[in-house]
């Protein structure tokens, strides 16, 4: 999720499968992919080989450093994801954001789609337009802060599942 920090959903994606081929075990799939050869996304020791400089050449640019840094603390131990699954939701997204380049919108991602932490309520661009237009008709949009405390107070302990049909609903809408 650090690679989608002021990215779209292309470029996440190259960013994503650039990475696995470069770093990530060769996957045999049966005749459903042609003959083609993917690969799994890294693990943190096999993302370790990579420097800075081999991050950004993959595309990953001002991400690259934080990428680094997130892998060494995983490495590490300082960054225990398993652990994380079984803190709550605020403990987790605090101790995530203590990482450089996680802030609320990517420690929610994490959360929500990795720590199982349902209630969280990441907001991009597509959400923060989504309830601005259906919630918040002719006022001024608050800020993410305020949104996301209105969504989990709205919405509940899925907070996260309400997110994924806002932010599908507002893209087919472009």
């Amino acid at each position: 999720f650090i690679c989608s920090a002021n990215s779209n959903l292309q470029r996440i994606h190259q960013v994503v499968e650039k990475m696995a081929e470069a770093y990530g075990d060769s996957i045999t799939i049966d005749d459903t992919m042609d003959g083609r050869v993917r690969h799994a996304f890294p693990a943190p020791a096999q993302l370790a080989e990579a420097t800075e400089g081999d991050l950004r050449r993959l595309g990953l640019g001002f991400r690259a450093p934080y990428v680094a840094k997130a892998t060494r603390m995983v490495l590490e131990g300082r960054l225990d994801l398993e652990q994380l699954t079984r803190v709550p939701y605020p403990d987790a997204a605090a101790r995530l954001m203590e990482c450089p380049g996680i802030g609320p919108k990517i420690a929610d991602c994490i959360s929500v789609f990795s720590l199982e932490k349902l209630e969280a309520f990441p907001i991009d661009v597509w959400v923060r337009r989504a309830l601005g237009e259906w919630y918040f008709p002719g006022q001024k949009t608050p800020t993410d802060r305020v949104l996301r405390e209105w969504a989990q107070g709205r919405f509940g302990r899925y907070a996260g599942y309400a997110q994924q049909y806002l932010f599908h609903g507002r893209r087919l809408r472009k």
